[in-house]
């Protein structure tokens, strides 16, 4: 049994970040709206979620964004309540309520920043950045702006998929289907800037990677350890391992380090075994150690 309250823990950590939670998604959403009004309905462009089918609504019906986006938002709130249960839905709620909000609040910005939003390109890379960049920093928070977050829920649930199949389905499904109203070439400007839109708000919450991880297989162990430990003057970890297919035992050196010194490294590797086994991957974030 463990020794740590672990409810408690999560209650201490929401408590000390508190304020900068609800901040950091305050300034998230505003931003999502901003990109939202100036770039993305202005085009036409359709990034899925609740905007996106908004956007298609106000091309059908001219119902405003806003109104479609609050509408379908406390809809699918009630959804989730008894489908997902209480917990899962309170994450959901602040966001259903407050982006829709911005985006009326921003719905005549363009009147103050006289953007030319013709160059459709322009306006996927810009629109895609912000709103991605706001999007970071809303999940950063622990929040979500509520729409297809809980269709996903409700599709990872029920259908035993993945969250990811789940964005594909549901997402996908409401950006294929802008080429029956806005035609091919914004169709596919709709997929570029969902892309950037994931894209940024990956790097928005992982941060850019400054450390590269190594994970090495050797049969030159000491000698490439002794190049690390002296001559690139970084730690190395040993694991004991076993191969998946001859189940033969292996030793497997990790070694994190900073970008800087990958080269080094890597062709350090080569040059004492140039046969070694190696990956590198990217380390967001390194804690600990000397």
């Amino acid at each position: 049994m463990s020794i740590f309250n672990h409810k408690k823990i999560i209650e201490q950590i929401n408590k000390k970040t508190f304020f900068k939670r609800y901040f950091s998604f305050c300034i998230g959403a505003f931003l999502i709206a901003i990109a939202y009004n100036v770039f993305i309905a202005p085009n036409e462009l359709v990034p899925g979620g609740l905007g996106g089918i908004a956007i298609i609504f106000n091309y059908l019906f001219k119902i405003p964004n806003s109104l479609t986006i609050l509408i379908c938002g406390l809809f699918l709130l009630l959804l989730s309540y008894f489908l997902l249960g209480k917990e899962k839905t309170s994450a959901s709620v602040l966001g259903s309520l407050i982006f829709p909000l911005f985006v009326q609040l921003t719905r005549n910005i363009n009147v103050y920043l006289d953007f030319n939003t013709n160059d459709i390109l322009l306006s996927t890379v810009f629109g895609g950045v912000l709103y991605g960049f706001g999007a970071g920093l809303v999940f950063k928070a622990g929040f979500t702006t509520g729409g297809t977050d809980i269709i996903n829920q409700i599709i990872s649930k029920y259908l035993k998929t993945s969250i990811g199949t789940s964005m594909l389905m549901s997402d996908g499904l409401i950006v294929a289907s802008s080429i029956f109203f806005f035609g091919p070439i914004n169709c596919m400007y709709s997929i570029i800037i969902l892309y950037i839109i994931s894209l940024m708000s990956d790097k928005v919450i992982l941060g850019i990677s400054d450390s590269k991880a190594f994970y090495i297989i050797t049969d030159y162990e000491e000698e490439i350890k002794e190049y690390i430990l002296k001559y690139l003057n970084h730690g190395v970890t040993v694991f004991n391992a076993k191969g998946g297919l001859l189940k033969e035992k292996q030793t497997v050196l990790m070694c994190v380090l900073p970008t800087k010194d990958y080269f080094r490294l890597k062709e350090g590797i080569h040059k004492i075994d140039k046969d070694a086994f190696f990956v590198v991957t990217d380390a967001y974030e390194v804690f600990g150690g000397e």
